[in-house]
């Protein structure tokens, strides 16, 4: 009976090491998109960084002590989405959905009975980068008889779209920081 609460106990605290072993070993991995170089060494300057960026808890515009509104942007503070909107303007939409992250055009074209294009651009990401776009051009082609052949192709008008997405997305992200840059200082914890 005495061995057999020994061997409980051993099973029990063996069961606890493995335990701790295995949730140390998970937390020394590297954080995705961490870059060394980006991170100051020091504590004080980071918390002073991320504050001045906007991405942590300030005491005084929580307390009502800042000029924030308290409203939330929703789609207008996504760059790519604002960026996509804005160089697709001059053609009729059919769907364009925030939340399924996907824009639907309508048949466009500049003269009627000539060759008409339609857009489908998917959002993959949020982020503003190359492949965070999925966009589908279509041709209509239409006869005298109004009777059309529609196509998919990938070409110069896609990559020209996406690039100037992307260009606009950058723009607007720039001015986004530059607007929600607070410059931080406590000169209790000695960040000036």
């Amino acid at each position: 009976m005495n061995k057999l609460i020994k061997t409980m106990k051993f099973s029990k605290y063996f069961s606890f090491i493995i335990l701790i072993t295995v949730l140390l070993n998970s937390c020394g991995g590297k954080l995705p998109g961490a870059d060394a170089k980006k991170f100051p060494p020091d504590p004080k300057q980071r918390v002073k960084n991320n504050l001045e960026q906007g991405k942590g808890f300030r005491l005084d515009t929580a307390l009502g002590g800042g000029s924030g509104s308290g409203k939330f942007d929703f789609a207008s503070s996504n760059e790519l989405w604002r960026a996509t909107l804005d160089t697709i303007s001059f053609m009729p939409l059919s769907s364009a959905n925030y939340s399924g992250g996907i824009i639907i055009t309508d048949w466009y074209s500049e003269k009627l009975g000539e060759e008409s294009i339609k857009l489908n651009i998917r959002f993959l990401s949020n982020e503003v980068r190359s492949d965070a776009l999925d966009i589908s051009v279509f041709y209509k082609i239409c006869d005298d008889k109004m009777k059309c052949t529609v196509s998919k192709k990938d070409g110069v008008l896609n990559n020209e779209l996406k690039k100037q997405i992307l260009k606009t997305a950058a723009i607007y992200k720039k001015q986004s920081e530059d607007k929600n840059f607070k410059p931080y200082s406590n000169k209790a914890f000695g960040i000036e």
